[in-house]
């Protein structure tokens, strides 16, 4: 195969286990290389860095030529994670004020004894069992129940909103040469219905609220600072995709992670203190990100080579994130590794927005585990991976454990 079938081959699902060597090659090949059928793939850390902080590159889907021009007058509007400044900024400002600081400094750091407590109930769950599931047991619940707090959604609704949130990241999905007409008929569908189950849960709390993110949605006082309700419904609905699906694929690569190097599981284990630089090397070195797709609003020149305006444009951070000029060794997983400046949260104005509560969940979880995963091991390695190859992570994760007294 040749380099400009790179994307088809990164995309493969035989491939999912293991891409990284189609990223050396794609490195190798570029640091710009053009695929067959005219979109522009680039892996190179310096390259990614720079066009993630460059306006002339949209995040905006409908900036792209070949965007759909029939859509329903009920279609939903993009999130702000997919919209350029200055609107990205307004509508990322005004959901950060429930969020984080300067308005709600404490908020994040408040849930921390939330998330423990959290994370022991799952652990006594498995007492007396020999086998778990490291998704399906721990890695899914921990981060969908922090969500359902944090935005005021019942927990007992998340069997609804899962099909919904299943069908939506399917169609922002990087699928080269696919018919995605369905796939994105049905993403734009569950937006439109889990926006609405969204919305009216925020309703019921107008003049009403509690301590939810929806509730300071729907009651805020300033008319200046109010999102309107397609606004609401995007925000809310980005907020409770992405607050537990790339936090999933953390938890659940880093235990993979850690059972293939018993060497720095067992030195994790004997000093604990190693644990926030492990937690940010897995987000390099197994990140639950792998790639982003931007459109040039410009012809844009990148290290020699020019990139037409409307061109589709692959950032694959993954590959960043293992550029051997950037990082030393990059296919070593080291946790004591210092000037980690990984992309496995992005970079630039979209650099990801719930980063933080993020890292408590995945330092909480892999601290809680760890004790536990000295006598576990794999009951099968690869394991099953998710279809997706954006959202990079084990669909299932088994693993043979002593039972706990």
């Amino acid at each position: 195969m040749t380099a400009d079938t790179l994307l088809g081959q990164i995309t493969d699902y035989a491939n999912r286990p293991n891409p990284y060597p189609l990223y050396a090659e794609l490195r190798e090949a570029g640091p710009v290389v053009r695929q067959a059928d005219g979109s522009y793939l680039i892996g190179t850390y310096h390259e990614i860095t720079a066009l993630l902080h460059d306006p002339r590159i949209s995040a905006d889907p409908r900036s792209r030529p070949t965007a759909p021009v029939d859509l329903p007058e009920e279609a939903p509007q993009p999130p702000f994670l997919r919209l350029d400044d200055p609107e990205h900024h307004r509508l990322r400002t005004l959901c950060m004020r429930p969020f984080g600081p300067p308005h709600s400094s404490g908020r994040i750091d408040a849930m921390r004894a939330q998330i423990t407590e959290l994370t022991e109930e799952l652990i006594k769950g498995r007492q007396g069992r020999t086998r778990i599931d490291i998704v399906d047991d721990f890695a899914y619940p921990l981060p969908v129940t922090v969500i359902c707090r944090l935005l005021g959604v019942p927990r007992e609704d998340e069997p609804l909103f899962r099909q919904w949130s299943d069908a939506i990241v399917a169609s922002a999905d990087v699928t080269p040469e696919e018919d995605t007409t369905e796939r994105d008929r049905a993403g734009r569908q569950a937006r439109i219905e889990m926006g609405r189950y969204l919305v009216d849960l925020a309703e019921q709390r107008r003049g009403h609220p509690g301590d939810d993110m929806l509730s300071a949605f729907i009651n805020e006082p300033d008319p200046a600072m109010r999102l309107t309700r397609e606004e609401l419904a995007e925000t809310a609905i980005l907020l409770l995709i992405a607050g537990h699906e790339t936090t999933v694929n953390l938890i659940t690569n880093g235990v993979l992670t850690l059972l293939r190097h018993p060497d720095q599981l067992d030195r994790l284990r004997r000093d604990p203190g190693l644990l926030p630089g492990a937690v940010e090397e897995l987000l390099r070195y197994e990140p639950p990100v792998h790639m982003r797709e931007r459109t040039p609003l410009a012809d844009v020149d990148v290290a020699g080579f020019r990139i037409p305006k409307g061109a589709p444009l692959v950032l694959v951070l993954a590959s960043g994130s293992r550029d051997p000029k950037r990082f030393h060794e990059p296919d070593r997983f080291d946790p004591t590794r210092p000037d980690n400046q990984h992309l496995g949260f992005g970079s630039g104005i979209h650099l990801c927005f719930g980063a933080p509560l993020a890292r408590i969940e995945a330092h909480t979880a892999l601290g809680a585990l760890i004790p536990l995963l000295g006598t576990a091991t794999l009951a099968q390695d690869p394991p099953p991976y998710r279809r997706n190859a954006m959202l990079r992570g084990p669909r299932h994760l088994p693993i043979e454990v002593q039972p706990l007294a």
